[in-house]
């Protein structure tokens, strides 16, 4: 298959879903990865009645089995994977404080925003390796950088911080491949994670993770970014 491949994780709805959109008007093919089956062939559905070239695989990115699973779809489908976009994701302990928050809550939140994030590279780069060649972005956020840390929702910060932590470490890993890794803060988005009074669009959102997606042989890897713009860990 010559059409480059990009799977993105979460991508039955907000940021993810446009996501897809995007890479799919981008001339790639894209597969739609998401937990609940019902939800994701109704997402691709919609995407392929606009002329999207999207197909579902069940992706539920804190259960290894899945993940594993989801390699061999694509790696029998396409033969192939180019692009990984890491959007799954929950936030399931907003303003509560770090002092107050059960830790089973903070350690669910790890398990999907990092692990999951960590499980699904860790997959699929076998397949970047053969072909010399791929993209790796992990949606992150603000929230998670040094230097915008505040009070609050400290799952989620910790999360996205450690997930940072993780672009950095593989980026440099990957040093002198044409496989590059990078984060993404798509800023507060009007999803249903980000809510209706949130500035910011969807196509906005997803704009700077598919740039970077889309990355030249000369682009950058190991770095933050939002508005396709580097900003501070």
């Amino acid at each position: 298959m010559s059409k480059r491949v990009a799977l993105v994780t979460g991508g039955n709805r907000g940021i993810g879903y446009e996501v897809c959109r995007q890479l799919a008007a981008n001339s790639l093919q894209v597969v739609l990865g998401a937990r609940r089956a019902a939800d994701g062939r109704r997402a691709a559905d919609a995407l392929r009645a606009s002329g999207c070239d999207v197909e579902f695989c069940p992706l539920d990115v804190a259960d290894a089995a899945s993940v594993s699973a989801a390699r061999q779809i694509v790696e029998q489908q396409y033969g192939r994977l180019d692009v990984l976009v890491n959007n799954a994701g929950i936030y399931i302990d907003e303003d509560q404080s770090a002092f107050d928050v059960p830790l089973d809550t903070v350690r669910q939140t790890l398990e999907v925003n990092l692990f999951g994030a960590y499980e699904t590279i860790r997959a699929f780069m076998p397949l970047m390796r053969r072909q010399q060649y791929g993209r790796v972005v992990n949606v992150s956020s603000g929230m998670g950088a040094f230097d915008e840390m505040g009070g609050g929702s400290a799952g989620y910060r910790l999360s996205k911080t450690a997930l940072n932590s993780l672009t950095r470490m593989m980026a440099n890993e990957l040093e002198g491949t044409n496989i590059k890794v990078n984060a993404a803060c798509p800023g507060w988005v009007r999803t249903d994670m980000g809510g209706a009074d949130a500035p910011r669009d969807v196509a906005t959102g997803a704009d700077t993770i598919v740039w970077l997606a889309l990355l030249p042989d000369d682009g950058p890897s190991g770095r933050f970014f939002r508005d396709r713009q580097p900003i501070a860990w």
